[in-house]
């Protein structure tokens, strides 16, 4: 790619990470090498698994986090480490993989909004990425400096969704 831009998904609605998940498989498709950073987010699930089979390299915690308004205190110090570790490990990769051509930072804005990541990591990796990596980030909101950075800004907003009546996160529609 000649020159990376800067995407993100953000909004209450369901579609942000099918949105990352499908530009990561159209690269991936198209001969791209595609690094999916999923933070907040562990376990086995479908697209993580289709993610891999194009030869995505994926980084993420094996470990299945709960909601964080669900988390005590020391779950939350944990889940805060971990995601901590797993940023500094995308970080790695952008500074040691040249030819990468896509990055995408799922649930990037919400760890720091949960308080796990300062918004200074995050400007950092915008700020000194290679000119020709495009990047891709989610979560509920961004602040206004991203939104002014951010090539593309796409909000998913909710109108109605099941979980609101109860219905639990459904294999292979919600992971």
């Amino acid at each position: 790619m000649e020159k990376g831009l800067i995407h993100l998904y953000i909004g209450e609605g369901k579609g942000k990470t099918t949105a990352a998940v499908g530009l990561a498989a159209r690269a991936a498709g198209n001969g791209r090498r595609v690094v999916f950073g999923q933070l907040l987010k562990g376990g086995e699930t479908g697209e993580i698994a289709s993610l891999k089979a194009l030869g995505v390299r994926v980084i993420r915690s094996e470990k299945e986090n709960c909601f964080t308004w669900e988390m005590d205190e020391q779950q939350k110090a944990e889940c805060e480490a971990e995601q901590m570790r797993l940023f500094d490990e995308i970080r790695e990769v952008i500074r040691e993989d040249e030819a990468l051509d896509l990055l995408v930072v799922d649930e990037a804005l919400d760890v720091v909004a949960f308080g796990a990541l300062d918004e200074q990591s995050v400007k950092d990796v915008f700020d000194s990425k290679p000119e020709t990596l495009e990047v891709v980030c989610t979560g509920r909101g961004a602040p206004d400096w991203l939104i002014e950075k951010a090539d593309y800004v796409t909000e998913m907003r909710k109108i109605k969704h099941p979980f609101d009546r109860g219905i639990k996160a459904r294999e292979a529609i919600e992971y």
